[in-house]
């Protein structure tokens, strides 16, 4: 497989989003077939790390589907969208700066506080199982405007899930994986039961 003619055809099947924020990186020392680091809000580069020698081992349409997953969980993380974490944060931001200016050392620690608290809730938020299982359900709705349908997508990412484990030497799939499976089960119909609605 020859990297920068699999990074042209990986750029035509993700979002146009994706093509903005994120960017695909030859990283042929890695253990992971493919991995991408949490975003941080001080940084804007997304990217999307690949050892292409492990990548080949996947069918195309694994590699599409485990591409858009990792697409879509990465622009699915908002550090900065209107909701009440991010305005408890600017609050106690503002009031932080309020109290410094007044000398306040109370009302700092206050102030402090609460924005702390709320950008803890944040990052949890960003980073819990349902963020995981959300852009599964993304990468899905994007294959199915690439010729995919809904059950054929669930099955392809639920494979690759399966083989990266194998690829990579682990004997058995993490807490995470074992849910998403259930899940990408459930959407493929290999399953009835799925996950609860207000799993988290």
């Amino acid at each position: 497989m020859e990297p920068n003619a699999e990074i042209r055809r990986l750029l035509d099947v993700m979002p146009a989003s994706g093509r903005m924020t994120t960017k695909i990186v030859s990283k042929p020392e890695q253990a992971k077939v493919i991995d991408a680091s949490f975003p941080q809000p001080w940084n804007q580069a997304r990217p999307i790390y690949i050892n292409f020698d492990l990548w080949r081992r996947l069918t195309k349409p694994q590699r599409d589907m485990l591409l858009l997953q990792v697409v879509s969980w990465l622009t699915g993380v908002r550090w900065f969208k209107p909701d009440i974490y991010q305005g408890i944060v600017l609050a106690g931001l503002l009031g932080g700066l309020l109290e410094a200016a007044q000398s306040d050392v109370v009302g700092v620690a206050v102030a402090g506080g609460l924005s702390a608290i709320a950008f803890v809730r944040i990052w949890r938020t960003n980073k819990s199982q349902e963020s995981e299982l959300n852009a599964d359900v993304a990468a899905i709705r994007i294959a199915q405007r690439r010729g995919y349908s809904e059950v054929e997508a669930a099955q392809h990412l639920l494979s690759a899930i399966e083989a990266v484990a194998k690829i990579e030497g682990r004997s058995s799939l993490n807490f995470s994986e074992l849910i998403r499976c259930q899940n990408l089960r459930a959407i493929a119909g290999l399953s009835t039961v799925s996950i609860p609605e207000n799993y988290q």
